[in-house]
Formats: structure tokens, sequence, C-alpha cells
């Protein structure tokens, strides 16, 4: 029986990971293409992994206020099946990427306290898919992948009209705490199921799995 709680694991940077991801029952996998990122692939890299992933789980791209070039060039060369856009991209522009290039959407929004909630339903209805991430602290390097959450609190019992997904901060050990606070049914992971940074740790990201659908009430 496939799993309740569909895990994305994102960053990932060679084959194992793929393997490993697969084994641990992902929905998804995301490759990141931000050269600041110590998860950063290039076009070619996430074009070889990504034949590599099994039917059934989605291969997401993840961009930061990246440009219709850049789009292009991933979109042409690695077969995907969503855009995760983790910038300060507008509504507008997520509708604009959604009509260009006919994927999915997946549109991140860091939240630190309640004045970032409106925001979430602002992108709800652009978007195909919501990931609600810790917002990164003042003149970060990373729009994401910092390791770091956000009180959860903020966001229980709530809904949007489109599917979303929790970031931030998750681990083996908080992993069931987050779906139980939040009601969520899709988590996002990356730092926190590495053995150092960017080198994904295939025990850790089964632990992280397990876990999740040990948070299910």
């Amino acid at each position: 029986m496939a799993p309740l709680i569909r895990t994305k694991f994102c960053g990932l940077s060679r084959p194992e990971d793929v393997t490993a991801a697969a084994d641990a029952g992902a929905a998804y996998v995301g490759f990141v293409f931000f050269p600041k990122s110590p998860r950063n692939v290039s076009i070619e890299q996430a074009a070889a992994l990504a034949v590599t992933v099994p039917v059934g789980i989605a291969k997401v791209a993840l961009v930061v206020n990246a440009s219709d070039a850049e789009l292009d060039a991933i979109v042409e060369a690695v077969p995907l099946d969503m855009l995760q856009l983790h910038g300060a991209e507008s509504v507008e522009r997520v509708r604009e990427v959604r009509t260009r290039y006919g994927l999915p959407v997946m549109k991140a929004v860091g939240v630190a306290d309640a004045d970032d909630l409106p925001a979430l339903d602002a992108y709800a209805m652009a978007a195909d898919q919501l990931l609600i991430d810790a917002k990164p602290p003042k003149n970060a390097d990373l729009p994401g992948g910092n390791g770091l959450s956000f009180d959860w609190r903020l966001i229980a019992g709530k809904s949007w009209p489109v599917p979303w997904m929790l970031a931030g901060g998750l681990t083996p050990d908080n992993a069931a705490e987050a779906v139980a606070m939040t009601g969520a049914r899709q988590l996002d992971v990356s730092s926190g199921v590495e053995a150092s940074v960017g080198v994904k740790d295939s025990e850790l990201m089964t632990a992280f799995a397990e876990a999740a659908n040990g948070g299910i009430s």
C-alpha cells in the first residue's frame, strides 16, 4: 500500500540518491538549479539523473527567479513533471510560467509569522501546489535548505484550494510531530536527510518516510 504521507526528497545530486529516494517511497524528487546552493546540479547532471527516476515519481526542478531563457534550457533538456519556483516570483509570474511550459507549478512561500499567511492565499489562486517553507534569515544565501523551521501552529488546521507541502527544518526526529501538528499530507526534506551538506544519507531518507507516516492521526 502506498504511503499516506507523500514525501519529496529535494536536492538530489547522485544516482544513489535517486535510488534511495525511490526505495524510501518518494512521491517526488527535486533537482536544484541554483548556483549558490551546495545541492546545485547542472542541466546535464539533472538530465542524466532524471532518466533513472522510476515511473510514478514526479521529477521537480527547483529554480530561483529564473528567466525564460534559463527555464527554456532546463525544460528542453530534462524530462520534468513539475517546476518549483523558490524565489520572489510574483503571482503573475507563476501564471506566466504555467502557461509557457504547460507544467504544474509549485510555488514556495516563506513563513515566519502571521503576516506571511496572506501570501499563501494569493499564490494558491495561481499555482498548482504550495510549498510552505520557513522564511530564510535576512541576508541568507539560500532561499531554502537552511535547516530552519517555523512555528507550525501558524498553519494548524488551515487549508487552501490546492495541495500543499510542508518544508523547513524537517528531520526524521520531527516529521511525525510536523504531520500531527499541521495536518500536512506532503512533506519536503533536503538538509534533514543528509550525512553532510549536499550529500544524502539513504538510511535517514528511509527513516524520514517511516517517521512521517507515524504522525498520522
